[in-house]
């Protein structure tokens, strides 16, 4: 790109030679500058007058920040003053520091100011009450720069150090989430070379300036690097600003040159020659950009963009450049965006603001570009004097149910379910130009996005009994599947080819027999499993395919319930789940049906899978033994028990883990990522913080025992003491054993049951007995008012060699409960006799 060559405008002397700053007002009316001497002026958008000079301030500004009713000015004495932008005075300090102020950053809302100084923290000060003051800490060197994400939610420090520090503010006290290593250089406070960390306005991502003189984005939830604007300067960065939509980005350098990127495509759009320029401030919403220099001139630069570039700054707010959009991925799953209320700060010409979830390319102009104003007032029926604050309209307008007057009514929009949209248990979504396929307990099978293909991992825990392999892949495989026979891929038409099935066994005793499979043209797969048996294709025309472990077809079906979300499978079983009717909730019932291939039986057909209000699954799989579970987005593990017999499954909650002990104190932020149930326990990945998703290195395992959520409340009095708390965990214990006992039950008599599963079916019947007999120890020793229960917890015994019931009398005799002792003598007879009373 060539050079802009227009008429260069003329610099306005505003400040001394030396650093200067300048910020425009939320609202864009007035553009603020300060320099090295003690005149703060204000100059009015669209005026060609002389600014308004404030000539009382501090000398030595450093630093400079403005909402609509005031600005803060920064100084090297160390204070931080603050002035109205209505009367034009000193209102009062805000803060002061024993050393230089470096930056001033405001909070989205105007009701924080955040400095940062040659000291080693970062003050956060309450503009209304300046005695409410939050600091950043973990600093080992002083601040250059400060960032708010659009968001007031994190705050991007960036330190001297060369390393960029993300805090997170939802907490009382900030929480250091991030350190970004590796991308800014290290410079002096003082320097005038830029390492801030830009956030885009959509707030997924920030740009920064790297040694090399490029400037790298980073997506703000994980820190992986994104796209990279390279190539346009050979000096230093020196100030680096986004177009208030994201859709341009605007750099400056010690090379004397200022260049325009398109955000998009990182190309560059336009390169303007202006020396010395050390900071840049885009207007709110017109065609301006205004710089200041080192010598102290202001250049306001109307009409900045060429006629051909103009519309991009006309757009609604634009994705930040990732190499691999999460949203654009799962755009069918975004909310509609909502438009606001005009405030302050808004575009005063009626023109939508963007949201992080109003991104035009994303969900496309059909969202995105109605405004405002797509209902017209023009039959005078008052529809726009009854607009709410959520953007809506009320119900008042509407005639009677029973009239019909001939009126042209308003369009309604027809009635959209939610519904649940598939996804691939154990995959994740890309980030950056990682994702991992599959994740459960054989291993890991990722891939890397190369631009041209892929490259596919394998890794095993076992590496003594498999070997790790990758390969290239030019199909561009999105679903995985893996377990000690083999792994299962799939991918998505693309290009003009169909959607693909490949299968690949880890070792045969013959020469290794991969196979392909294309589906017909206009199918694609929505999810995959793989059993020791069949391997089992979902697709999006809600069709059941299934295959042998050889590539033979063997059964084709349709789904009943429709769109098919996912399934899973173990041995000869197979789990499909689907959307069904729609809720009161304006959601879809998940349904699931349970069948067994090989016998051509149906377990369960098309039943509820019990989910709460607003939850989701979040994966799908089968425990070791063969029992169906679910993990939802509440942080709740369900197992499915009776599901071998038709209309009796019922889905059981075995662990909470929003009631983990880990969790009880409240200070830690963690949510956990489903891998596999085993051995009784839960297999998970434990992800910090915000994230919703484990990422690389390859993250470690966690193990938690289960733990039905039965009663929880423990009264004050009683929260301290161990004996309080023995009775409510044996019930947990007995409930939990009841319920493991049942579904080995259901597996020894609906199998050729092995002479260990019968050994194991007898241990679990003695377990629960002894589960009921420590529980009748804890009773007996809390008095004899508590003989009633005492006695029913006898009566849920199992045993009838009567052995139990005799180590239950003489529990009761130890605590000298002479009556439940006689009680519990009567019932030993009775089932001796093999008399029982009917329920």
């Amino acid at each position: 790109m060539a050079t802009v060559t227009q008429q260069r405008i003329r610099g306005r002397p505003a400040h001394p030679s030396g650093p200067t700053f300048l910020t425009y007002t939320p609202n864009g009316k007035q553009l603020v500058t300060a320099g090295s001497n003690n005149v703060v002026r204000v100059y009015e958008t669209g005026s060609d007058g002389e600014p308004t000079n404030l000539d009382d301030c501090q000398e030595n500004n450093t630093a400079i920040a403005a909402t609509n009713d005031f600005f803060l000015t920064g100084s090297e004495d160390g204070t931080v003053c603050m002035y109205s932008l209505h009367t034009f005075t000193y209102e009062k300090m805000l803060t002061r520091c024993t050393l230089p102020i470096r930056d001033i950053a405001l909070s989205p809302d105007g009701q924080w100011a955040a400095v940062a100084s040659d000291e080693l923290e970062v003050k956060i000060v309450n503009i209304t009450d300046t005695y409410r003051v939050l600091y950043l800490r973990d600093l080992p060197k002083p601040v250059k720069h400060l960032s708010y994400d659009p968001s007031g939610t994190y705050i991007a420090a960036s330190c001297t150090d060369g390393i960029i520090y993300i805090y997170s503010l939802s907490t009382e006290e900030p929480d250091l989430i991030r350190k970004v290593d590796g991308l800014i250089r290290s410079l002096e406070t003082e320097s005038v070379s830029s390492s801030r960390a830009a956030w885009h306005p959509d707030g997924r991502a920030f740009a920064a300036p790297t040694a090399t003189r490029d400037i790298q984005v980073l997506s703000s939830g994980d820190g992986e690097r994104q796209r990279a604007f390279s190539g346009g300067h050979i000096g230093d960065i020196t100030a680096l600003a986004w177009s208030p939509n994201g859709a341009m980005l605007l750099t400056a350098s010690s090379d004397r040159n200022i260049v325009l990127w398109d955000t998009k495509t990182q190309k560059i759009l336009a390169r303007y020659e202006y020396p010395n320029v050390i900071n840049i401030a885009w207007h709110p919403y017109e065609n301006i950009v205004s710089l200041v220099t080192s010598d102290g001139e202001l250049f306001i630069y109307t009409k900045f963009l060429q006629p051909e570039v103009v519309p991009l700054l006309e757009k609604t707010l634009q994705p930040a450049p990732f190499i691999r959009d999460p949203l654009a991925e799962t755009s069918g799953n975004a909310r509609k965006p909502l438009t606001n209320g005009v405030k302050d700060n808004a575009d005063p010409r009626g023109r939508r603001r963007g949201t992080p979830d109003s991104l035009d390319e994303i969900l496309g102009p059909a969202l995105c570009d109605e405004g405002d104003d797509f209902v017209s007032d023009d039959d005078g029926a008052g529809y726009l004097d009854e607009v709410n604050g959520h953007g809506k309209r009320g119900n008042a307008h509407l005639d009677a149910i029973d009239i019909f007057d001939g009126k042209r009514r308003a369009t309604y929009q027809a009635f959209q379910p939610t519904i649940h949209h598939s996804f691939q248990p154990g995959s994740t979504p890309w980030r950056g130009n990682r994702k991992y396929l599959c994740l459960n307990l054989t291993g890991f099978v990722w891939t890397v996005d190369q631009d041209t293909h892929h490259t596919v991992t394998v890794e095993f825990y076992d590496r003594e009994f498999h070997r790790d392999f990758h390969f290239t892949d030019p199909y561009l495989y999105d679903k995985a599947c893996l377990n000690e026979n083999g792994t299962l891929f799939s991918c998505s038409p693309a290009n003009g080819n169909p959607a693909m099935v490949f299968y690949r066994p880890h070792e045969t005793w013959t020469t290794r027999a991969d196979w392909r499979t294309q589906l017909p043209a206009g199918e694609d797969v929505t999810s995959i499993s793989l059993s020791d048996s069949y391997v089992v294709v979902t697709t999006s025309a809600d069709y059941v395919r299934v295959f042998t472990l050889y590539g033979t077809p063997f059964r084709v079906y349709r789904q009943k319930s429709s769109p098919t979300v996912t399934c899973a499978s173990w041995r000869d079983y197979v789990l499909t789940m689907g959307n069904g009717p729609v809720g009161g909730d304006g959601s879809t019932k998940l349904l699931y049906t349970i069948e067994n291939i090989k016998r051509d039986e149906i377990c369960q057909s098309e039943d509820i899978v019990a989910l709460t209000e607003g939850a989701k699954v979040k994966s799908v799989f089968f425990s070791d033994d063969g029992d169906p579970c679910i993990y939802d987005s509440t942080g709740v593990l369900l197992i499915l028990q009776h599901w071998r017999s038709p209309g009796q499954a019922r889905w059981v909650p075995v662990l909470d883990t929003k009631q983990l002990d880990r969790l009880a104190s409240g200070k830690k932020e963690e949510s956990y990522w489903p891998v596999a149930v085993a051995h009784e326990k839960f297999h998970c990945i434990i992800l910090k913080g915000g994230d919703q998703y484990p990422y690389f290195p390859k993250p470690l395992l966690s193990e938690f025992d289960f733990k039905i959520p039965c009663q929880t409340f423990t009264p004050p009095e009683d929260a301290e003491n161990p004996t309080a708390l023995e009775g409510p965990k044996l019930e947990e214990s007995f409930v939990r054993s009841s319920l493991m006992l049942s579904l080995l039950e259901d597996l020894v008599s609906s199998t050729n049951a092995t002479h260990s599963q019968r050994t194991e079916l007898s241990r679990r019947e003695i377990g629960v007995d002894k589960a009921l007999l420590q529980l009748l120890n804890v009773e007996c020793r809390e008095g004899e008012e508590r003989g009633m229960k005492a006695l029913e917890i006898v009566e849920l015994m199992r045993d009838r060699s009567g052995k139990m019931v005799e180590a239950a009398g003489k529990v009761a005799g130890r605590y000298g409960r002479t009556v439940l002792q006689e009680k519990i003598a009567e019932l030993a007879e009775k089932r001796l006799m093999g008399i029982e009373d009917e329920g």
